[in-house]
């Protein structure tokens, strides 16, 4: 290889790399635009003090989203609890008292709150007056003996009969 080929090889990659640093040039300063108006948007209209009362004004809403948050948390859980403590379970049986009455106008309810504790009330209906005894159900039992009617509407409360 002769002087003047290696000075042609030599002039052609000089040449490459000038164009590729012009490129790259080129998209640096493009990138560079680009940011700059999004800085310029950002600043407009704001100088120091103002950008700073911008700051403090959002660390006060973060401020007051937390207070917020923790006072609907603590709503939240008395909600919880006072839905745990409401009666939510129920099962309910229609049934004749006394032969020779029509119409089951006498009923078990079983009533229970979340640890299926409550009451069975037993309305019981005849031709002299309605009767009226109530039952308590501690987690899902009785301590007074309960009537095939209390029984079943129990098992409906907590789910043992299917309507």
């Amino acid at each position: 290889m002769t002087e003047r080929e290696i000075l042609i090889i030599a002039l052609v990659i000089l040449a490459a790399l000038s164009i590729a640093a012009i490129v790259v040039s080129i998209i640096a300063i493009g990138k560079y635009r680009g940011l700059y108006r999004r800085y310029d948007m950002f600043m407009r209209g704001k100088d120091a003090e103002s950008l700073e009362e911008f700051i403090l004004r959002q660390h006060e809403d973060i401020e007051e989203l937390k207070e917020a948050k923790l006072a609907d948390r603590e709503s939240m859980r008395v909600m919880n609890r006072n839905i745990r403590a409401s009666l939510q379970k129920f099962g309910i049986v229609h049934y004749d008292a006394f032969e020779g009455m029509g119409g089951k106008m006498s009923f078990a309810l079983a009533l229970l709150d979340h640890t299926n504790t409550g009451m069975i009330i037993n309305c019981m209906h005849s031709r002299e007056g309605c009767f009226i005894y109530v039952k308590d159900v501690e987690a899902g039992s009785t301590y007074t003996p309960l009537g095939a009617e209390e029984k079943e509407a129990l098992e409906r409360a907590l789910g043992y009969i299917k309507d």
